[in-house]
C-alpha cells in the first residue's frame, strides 16, 4: 500500500462531506462487497447511484448504464473493477464533474491516480470506505 493513495484530506471529504455516490459495479447481488459497501454508504446518510451496464434499481435507488447517465451531479465515484478496468472510470469521473474517485481495496492504477489528481479531482485508492471508517472510530 502506499499512503499517498490515501491522502486523509481527502478520505475525509469524502467520507464526510461529499454526499452523492456512484458505484460502479454494482448490481442486486447481496453477495457482492460492492452491495455491501452501497449499504454502508446508505447507513451512513450517503446517496448512492448503481452504475452497472443493466441499469439495476438497487437498495432503493435507480441504477444508470454509464456516468454520463446520470441526469445529477456526482459527488464520489466508486470503483468496484478490476484494475485494469478501473482507469476509464476515473477519466469519466473527472469528464462529468466528480469532485472525488475512490478505487476500492485492491483496485490499482498508478497512472489513472496521477491522471485524477493532476485535475484537481481527489482520489483515494487501494482502501475501502468500511475500513476508513473503521479506523477513525477505533483511534
Amino acid at each position: 500500500m502506499d499512503t499517498k493513495w490515501q491522502d486523509p484530506n481527502a478520505v475525509s471529504s469524502m467520507l464526510d462531506d461529499w454526499e452523492t455516490w456512484a458505484i460502479v459495479g454494482l448490481s442486486g447481488n447481496p453477495d457482492r462487497t460492492a452491495f455491501r459497501i452501497a449499504e454502508l454508504l446508505q447507513r451512513r446518510g450517503k446517496r448512492i447511484v448503481p452504475i452497472h451496464p443493466d441499469a439495476p434499481t438497487v437498495l432503493g435507488e435507480q441504477g444508470y448504464a454509464t456516468l454520463a447517465d446520470v441526469p445529477f451531479p456526482i459527488d464520489v465515484v466508486d470503483v468496484f473493477r478490476q484494475s485494469e478496468a478501473a482507469g476509464e472510470f476515473a477519466d469519466q469521473a473527472v469528464e462529468i464533474g466528480a469532485k472525488g474517485v475512490w478505487f476500492q481495496l485492491g483496485v490499482i492504477d498508478e497512472a489513472a491516480f496521477q491522471r485524477t489528481i493532476a485535475t484537481g479531482v481527489a482520489m483515494v485508492m487501494d482502501t475501502c470506505p468500511a475500513i476508513e471508517w473503521g479506523a477513525r472510530e477505533s483511534a
